[in-house]
């Protein structure tokens, strides 16, 4: 787990938390049921306050991520990794796309150079 946070990035500090988390679900380096690290140790580790951490950690279990056991921390409680109005808007951008004759490669393009 080697999560880095841009500090001077207009994202969020708990939104790029949270996303590392979810990268790291999808691509599998945290499994259901695994523990994420103490708050507080990764507030240290991240140079961000607690409360950041917490956030975002409370964003993740509002989405179906991570759960809370009390004395236990957060695991994650699911493999879930796109949020669903994520999931929504990406498919009506593929219909949209197809309707206007966007072939895969040329949206997965149009993507590449907006991200």
């Amino acid at each position: 787990m080697r999560w880095v946070i841009d500090h001077s990035s207009r994202e969020l500090l708990q939104h790029q938390i949270a996303s590392c988390v979810r990268q790291d679900v999808a691509s599998g380096e945290l499994t259901v049921g695994e523990q994420l690290p103490p708050a507080v140790e990764l507030a240290e580790a991240l140079s961000v306050d607690r409360n950041t951490v917490l956030a975002a950690y409370r964003q993740l279990r509002d989405e179906g991520l991570l759960e809370f056991r009390r004395g236990r921390g957060a695991r994650v409680a699911s493999a879930v990794t796109e949020p669903a109005p994520v999931t929504e808007a990406a498919r009506a951008l593929v219909a949209v796309a197809r309707r206007h004759g966007l072939g895969r490669s040329e949206l997965i393009r149009l993507i590449e150079e907006l991200t």
